[in-house]
């Protein structure tokens, strides 16, 4: 096995994000569900853009931002994700390659633009996501760069890719690709609505394919639709080789084979904005991971770099995790 060029190489929606506060009365004027990710259609996404007045545009994504915090930290991080020949897709991959990640954009297809992400902030720092996907849910198989992945020590994927079949067929195939270059496979659930939405799909992948889960208490309790967080480890248990599990301002729990271990988190000041808080938690914690540190260092990592995305506002953060490692 070659020694890996990449830390993690992440594969997920190449997503631009539009950021806006407003209060709980547009949630309910315009029929949000709050704190979830909802999927939409492109009127929907011009609607709510128009609606939203002022914003803050910028690259965004769930596992691009992971793959961010990665080379803040001073990892080596790629990402495979598709966007289109548009503006905002040349905006993308400028963004993630100015603080440098490797972008592979897979293949362009005709008259569907880049994807967007409308979140919403409210004044008790949840976010509400509209998600337009656009061009990115088009992944497949061919989009997947088989030496890129190849060449990361873990394959990193984001769960709320997982809508069409080919984007299915597109992660099993890079986590073959991965297995077979000895590598380790992640997957983040992303959200308890998209646990819901593919929830067989997910246990079967976790099972057969995943070497380490991320998701917090609410997905971990979708995914094995029970009502005890107790009963939901026990069963993770039994299907990977380590699950890693947020539950908020209490940090997290380690589960493998044969222990649980609870990490806590970093304290906050005040939490102005959640976006991105598991992106980059587990950021921290796949830094931690490839570079050999102990389970409960790679948690303090993680908690770190959580704390820091959360006390202000947007997805990524704005100072060099790096400056930041104890």
């Amino acid at each position: 096995m070659n020694e890996p060029l990449y830390d993690v190489v992440g594969v997920g929606n190449a997503l631009v994000d539009v950021i806006s506060h407003a209060d709980d009365h547009f949630i309910h004027h315009h029929e949000l569900v709050k704190g979830s990710m909802t999927l939409v259609d492109t009127d929907r996404a011009l609607y709510l853009y128009r609606a939203l007045g002022t914003a803050v545009e910028m690259s965004g994504g769930s596992a691009a931002n992971t793959m961010t915090g990665v080379a803040s930290f001073g990892g080596r991080a790629a990402y495979i994700g598709k966007v289109s020949d548009d503006e905002l897709g040349e905006v993308f991959g400028h963004d993630l390659r100015a603080v440098g990640v490797h972008f592979r954009p897979g293949h362009a297809e005709a008259d569907v633009p880049t994807g967007r992400c409308i979140i919403v902030v409210t004044p008790d720092a949840q976010r509400t996501m509209n998600t337009y996907l656009g061009v990115s849910s088009l992944l497949k198989p061919t989009d997947i760069d088989e030496a890129t992945v190849a060449a990361g020590a873990v394959l990193y994927m984001e769960g709320y890719l997982y809508d069409r079949p080919e984007a299915k067929e597109a992660f099993r195939h890079a986590a073959a690709v991965a297995h077979a270059n000895g590598r380790r496979v992640s997957l983040t659930l992303s959200d308890s609505f998209c646990v819901d939405r593919h929830r067989a799909d997910f246990r079967a992948l976790v099972t057969d394919e995943v070497d380490l889960l991320f998701g917090n208490e609410a997905e971990l309790l979708s995914l094995y639709q029970v009502d005890s967080f107790d009963e939901a480890v026990a069963r993770v248990r039994h299907d990977c080789h380590m699950a890693v599990i947020t539950i908020g301002a209490d940090g997290c729990v380690i589960v493998t084979p044969d222990d649980v271990h609870r990490a806590p988190a970093e304290p906050v000041h005040q939490v102005l904005d959640t976006t991105g808080a598991g992106d980059l938690f587990a950021a921290g914690f796949l830094f931690g991971y490839t570079r050999g540190r102990q389970l409960d260092e790679c948690a303090k990592l993680g908690a770190i770099a959580a704390a820091e995305v959360i006390s202000h506002v947007g997805p990524r953060p704005l100072v060099e995790l790096k400056t930041l490692l104890p």
